[in-house]
Formats: structure tokens, sequence, C-alpha cells
């Protein structure tokens, strides 16, 4: 049988230094290996005052890194390719999408968000958020519309109930997509007061179904960890 390899995840700290700080490539990354089921040590890294740490094996690297039986591996897209292929089955459950249209939905949302977010000219509030309200109905669409597993068990389904952008089950896609939308969703409330809109059913059904997952909600950063990465970008409305 062969050696499980011995791995460490280095992901962002929060302010305190402790818990998992605001990062959502560090969240998917962290998301995945719980998914894997495969032992791991997870090490959070104050950005501003422990950088040292990383010195060793991945000096000037962005976080996260992952350390396999010593090697550092620096690159989140290689990082997942890495560990589906070295966590495979039988001995692991592979991530990978049953449909690739799951891989790319949602894909535009955190762009658009990022601009209307940090725009600083209150005239070109209203052309980009819509630009995110489209961004975030195409995916509502992706969510509602019934996959082929589900029609050829009801061909005449109209509406998916699935959990999942892929299924009832999460794979690479929504360790991808959730930890950008779930801060899409707290900032936009908070420093906006607009969270995603009540009509986005199938959007709101998929973060709810996220978050009765420990996978998710127990690599979530804090809101307030979240909040405050954005609040010198964010122009915050009068109330």
């Amino acid at each position: 049988m062969a050696q499980k390899p011995q791995l460490q995840l280095f992901v962002k700290a929060s302010e305190d230094g402790e818990s998992v700080g605001n990062c959502p490539f560090c969240h998917r990354l962290f998301m995945m290996l719980l998914l894997k089921g495969a032992p791991f040590t997870l090490t959070t890294v104050d950005t501003k005052r422990s950088l040292d740490v990383l010195k060793d094996f991945a000096p000037g690297s962005q976080l996260p890194i992952l350390l396999c039986d010593g090697e550092a591996k620096t690159d989140t897209i290689q990082i997942e390719e890495f560990l589906e292929e070295a966590l495979g089955p039988p001995n692991y459950p592979s991530l990978v999408p049953q449909y690739k249209e799951s891989n790319i939905a949602g894909n535009d949302v955190f762009h658009k968000f990022s601009a209307f977010i940090k725009n600083t000219s209150p005239a070109q509030d209203e052309t980009l958020y819509g630009n995110l309200l489209r961004a975030l109905m195409k995916l509502d669409m992706y969510l509602t519309t019934p996959l082929e597993h589900e029609l050829i068990r009801d061909p005449e389904l109209s509406e998916s109930s699935r959990r999942f952008l892929d299924g009832d089950h999460l794979t690479l896609a929504d360790c991808k997509l959730l930890p950008k939308l779930h801060i899409v969703n707290t900032v936009c409330t908070h420093y906006r007061q607009i969270p995603i809109p009540a009509e986005l059913r199938g959007l709101h059904r998929y973060l709810e179904n996220a978050r009765q997952v420990n996978e998710f909600k127990y690599t979530c950063p804090q809101s307030s960890e979240i909040l405050a990465a954005y609040a010198s970008v964010a122009r915050a409305r009068a109330s």
C-alpha cells in the first residue's frame, strides 16, 4: 500500500493571527482537502507579522501554499490538479464535476462584483450593479435548470432542486465558486444594503445548502474578516 502523503496547508490568518482569514483561494483548498477526507495539517499565517514561517520552503510566495512531503506547491490551480491526482479513487473521492458547464457557472460573478464594489463614481453604480445582477441571474438560471441526470429520472421536470452546482454533492466547481459568492453576498449586504435578491431562489437555495455542510461552514472566515478586507475600497452608503 502506498504511503499517504504528508500534507500541510498554509492559509491566510485572520486579524487575530490564529483563525482563518479572508482569502477565497485559501478557502477553496481548505474545502477541497476536507472533502477529500485525507489527513492534513492546517497552518494559518499572519501575513502582517509572521511571513518568515515560509522563508525556508517558499520565500516570497503568496498564500495558499501546500507542503507535500516537504515539497512546496504554490499555484492554486496546480495544487488542485495535484490533489485530485494524488488523492483520487478508490481511496479518496473524485471532486471533478460531471458536467463541464458546472466548472464555468458563475465564473464572471466575482469580477462584476469587484468592479461594482470598488467603483468610486456614483454615476456608474447603476450600470455596474446591473452587470453584477445579470451575472447572478445567469448563475441562478443554471442552478434552477435541470441537469441531464435529473431529466433522465423525470423527463417532465421543469425546475431543478439539486443542492449544488453539479448535483447533490460538492465538487471542485463549488469549492471555487462558494467562497467568492459568500463574499459577494456579505459585502453587498453590508456596504450597499443590497443582498442577493430574494427572487433568485436557486441562488438562495444553493447558499443555504452550503451553510448546512461542514466542509463549507467550518472553512468560512468570520463575516467581520470579510468586511474588514473591503473596508478601504467599498464606498459605504449613508443609512
